[in-house]
């Protein structure tokens, strides 16, 4: 292990962590919103929408992020839409996400007992503000495991838009590997990066999940 070597390249690593966080928070962000788009229209069978949601989550999950990016970036072009690599990655993250965050949401929302919907209705909440104050609250305490889980999923799976030339960690640690022939220094690096990132992410999620927890049960 070349530690000299390591240290030369740690700001690349750096900026191509940079990079990964801009990736995952737009493509999170977006398939957040996306998801709670599409739970809602998934869990109330909105017409004639929810036929096309469902479609949308069935090719989302069966079909291979990097093929989805890939649609994005080659074959959009092809009929003269140009896209970037980042956007392209953005684009697909959310795509793939939004259908995940989408059931877990839908779980949520399908798991808050219908005492409680008729409750928040009996007192003369509209059905918006029932949703607002007493629905979503509860089902969004409830998936959060669900949702953290995603939020880690995606933010491994940019190292899938390495393939349409954007300067993520996996991006600069092929490059190091194809350039200078660094496999074991690249690799460390990755690794140590990923880990700096996820680790922390993981951590928060678990705290608020038992902060969750608590106020649900009164703790």
């Amino acid at each position: 292990m070349n530690w000299e070597y390591i240290w030369s390249v740690l700001p690349r690593f750096v900026d191509a962590t940079a990079m990964t966080l801009h990736l995952a928070f737009w493509g999170i962000f977006i398939s957040l919103v996306l998801g709670l788009l599409c739970a809602v229209i998934t869990t109330y069978r909105i017409k004639p929408f929810d036929w096309i949601v469902k479609g949308y989550i069935e090719l989302s999950r069966n079909t291979p992020l990097l093929i989805q990016v890939f649609f994005l970036y080659f074959g959009l072009s092809k009929i003269g839409i140009k896209l970037d690599g980042f956007t392209c990655g953005v684009i697909g993250l959310a795509f793939l996400g939004g259908s995940y965050m989408a059931e877990a949401i839908r779980g949520g929302l399908e798991a808050v007992s219908k005492g409680q919907i008729e409750s928040a209705l009996s007192i003369g909440l509209t059905p918006l503000q029932a949703f607002r104050y007493v629905i979503f609250p509860q089902a969004f305490a409830i998936a959060i495991p669900a949702i953290g889980a995603n939020c880690l999923f995606l933010m491994k799976e940019t190292s899938v838009i390495s393939a349409v030339a954007v300067a993520e960690l996996m991006f600069m640690a092929k490059e190091i590997i194809g350039m200078d022939y660094k496999t074991n220094e690249a690799l460390f690096l990755l690794v140590v990066f990923y880990l700096i990132i996820l680790l922390p992410v993981s951590i928060l999620i678990r705290y608020i999940e038992r902060r969750m927890r608590g106020a649900k049960y009164g703790a």
